[in-house]
């Protein structure tokens, strides 16, 4: 690993134009032989694609698309009205990082969005390096076949772009694993958007048909079907993704892009159609039981698209996110650990009619609130013993410290069934974590329809009765809602409001900022580490 370290280390400070000199005259005793590495196809593979999974999950804050702590999942929940960090006393304050990724105050020369750019830029340099490898075994081989091996990894690092470009909008295009200084200059997001479709679709034939979330070979790999969710997701946020000014208060028609689909010219939301038309296809299809998909053993899902595996006793990836939201005598009663945080917003309470006799019946799946039972389903108490503990989901605010609900205000994390043999607190557990599923597929279907004249309804009223709530009529504001109540927890909030227009504005504890109403904070600054280092990249409008 650490020959790895130091290429990626090195191609990076290239990208931030910082000298590497140091780097590259290390030489490792214990490096793998570049000659034996990529000797056969398999070794190809092995070592150029299949090692590249090793950076989906993580186990180190800002590492892994999630599981971990002030990265991308947090980047694109804590900063919306899906879900706050509340001060507890001297508990979540930490230096004010959560107030102000919850407030939109997190500035230039924040540490979490520092790292999670390196994250990053760091994965995509790998995958240049391997796609080097790989065509430099190819023209020494020239009769073994190469492409499925070259399409993996053109899409996966296409993935990451597509992160990068969602979270920081225009952005360096990097093509190789040592660029000169000159060739790392920033290009507009829709470029970098159209580049990521291109990547996708030429990757696509070349990929295999399996399923990604079940054991076997392509287990948590990219296969055409998660190729196809990431296609579709990309066309239905292709208004925000093709507008290189975020600022001016306009955005192209969707209907009015276009994607060669099949050998058809389909605008953006047929796009989406298409592709969610192609995974039911291949067997995608609702769970009956909704928290299925989230349970210890959850690889025979037939609704989860793309997951990161999870194996307590096989892989390091961790996933905090149960960990740090339960009261630490809730999760005790479970033989885990508990850092007592994250907690739901009142707009999640008032999108679930929380306290009403119309309670969808997916707040009990996704949060705890009010008294908790442990597994053995005795009430857990308070540390006298005799007081119950109980969730006060009302009372969340930024900051309860000193209130008698400061160590009990919120609705906490549920979703995942609990893993009473997980190791290291509860953070290293078997159940796998959900990247991409069918729901989200047909929501997406639903919405698309809406946006281009159509009916949405038979979609959004497919995952409302697997759930036994009524059918409603599909409008976007009821859609957006939809959303938060159906995929509550998995990390796609902030898209979803910058999608529908809705991220900057005020909501419960948090202020609209001054200037805010142009859009600016739909995106992150480019770090200013990195600006100030190298003279061909700029800071984005408002920063």
């Amino acid at each position: 690993m650490k020959r790895i370290y130091v290429f990626i280390s090195a191609a990076f400070s290239l990208l931030a134009g910082a000298s590497c000199s140091a780097y590259l005259d290390e030489s490792p005793k214990d490096r793998l032989d570049e000659e034996t590495a990529y000797s056969t196809l398999s070794d190809v593979q092995r070592n150029g694609v299949l090692s590249l999974y090793n950076y989906v999950g993580g186990y180190v804050d800002s590492q892994g698309l999630q599981g971990t702590g002030r990265g991308i999942y947090d980047l694109n929940t804590f900063t919306t009205d899906e879900a706050m960090m509340p001060t507890r006393g001297g508990d979540w304050y930490d230096g004010g990082f959560w107030q102000g990724l919850y407030l939109h105050r997190w500035g230039v020369n924040n540490e979490a969005i520092y790292a999670t750019w390196e994250y990053l830029y760091r994965t995509v340099i790998l995958c240049n390096g391997s796609l080097e490898k790989i065509q430099a075994f190819s023209a020494a081989h020239p009769t073994e076949e190469v492409a499925p091996l070259v399409a993996e990894v053109r899409a996966l690092r296409a993935m990451f772009y597509y992160y990068i470009m969602d979270l920081f909008g225009s952005v360096p295009l990097i093509e190789k694993s040592s660029p000169a200084l000159e060739e790392i200059v920033q290009e507009k997001r829709s470029k970098v958007f159209y580049f990521i479709v291109k990547e996708l679709m030429d990757s696509e034939p070349f990929l295999s048909l399996e399923r990604s979330n079940q054991p076997g070979v392509y287990y948590g790999r990219v296969t055409r079907p998660v190729v196809w969710f990431l296609l579709a997701k990309l066309a239905l946020n292709a208004e925000v993704y093709a507008d290189d000014d975020w600022t001016d208060g306009s955005r192209p028609d969707g209907k009015s892009l276009f994607f060669e689909v099949d050998g058809q010219s389909l605008n953006a939301w047929q796009t989406v159609c298409r592709y969610g038309e192609k995974l039911a296809a291949a067997g995608y299809s609702l769970e009956e039981d909704y928290t299925a998909n989230f349970a210890v053993f959850n690889e025979s899902s037939k609704e989860n698209i793309f997951v990161i595996p999870m194996d307590k006793t096989l892989y390091a990836n961790q996933f905090i996110y149960l960990f740090r939201s339960r009261h630490y005598n809730h999760a005790k009663a479970y033989g885990l650990g508990g850092e007592n945080g994250a907690s739901a917003t009142k707009e999640v309470l008032e999108a679930f009619g929380y306290d009403t006799p119309q309670v969808d019946a997916r707040f009990d799946y996704c949060y705890f609130a009010g008294p908790v039972n442990d597994l053995e389903g005795r009430q857990v108490m308070l540390d006298d013993g005799v007081t119950p503990l109980v969730y006060e989901p009302w009372k969340v605010a930024l900051d309860v410290s000193g209130q008698p609900w400061e160590k009990t205000a919120g609705a906490r994390m549920k979703k995942y069934e609990v893993d009473p043999t997980a190791l290291k607190d509860g953070k290293l557990l078997d159940n796998d974590i959900v990247l991409f599923r069918y729901a989200d597929m047909l929501l997406m279907q639903s919405e698309a329809k809406v946006r281009n004249g159509e009916n949405g309804d038979a979609e959004l009223n497919r995952v409302r009765s697997r759930v036994g709530m009524p059918p409603q009529t599909a409008t976007l504001d009821c859609l957006l809602e939809e959303r938060m109540r159906e995929l509550a927890w998995e990390g796609w909030r902030r898209q979803d409001l910058i999608r529908f227009g809705r991220f900057t504005r005020a909501y419960s504890d948090r202020p609209q900022l001054p200037g805010e109403e142009n859009g600016y904070t739909t995106v992150f600054p480019i770090p200013e580490k990195v600006v100030g280092m190298n003279p061909n990249l700029y800071q984005h409008k408002g920063y």
